[in-house]
């Protein structure tokens, strides 16, 4: 089992990746904390205060 983790960049969570499915960065930690599912962006509040364009798992704090 893959350990998930966070794209310091963009905060997308992914697992078994070496580079960020959402921007492509290689700044990935297994050092986060809180999660939060993004479902549908264009219509989320939250989604638009985090700058976030795709749908899915999203870390909260990135220590």
């Amino acid at each position: 089992m893959s350990v998930e983790k966070a794209c310091r960049s963009c905060r997308y969570v992914s697992s078994g990746a070496e580079n960020c499915p959402a921007c492509g960065s290689s700044e990935l930690t297994d050092n986060w904390s809180g999660f939060v599912i993004i479902m549908d962006p264009e219509a989320s509040d939250l989604a638009k205060q985090m700058v976030v364009k795709m749908s899915g798992k999203y870390a909260l704090k990135i220590k």
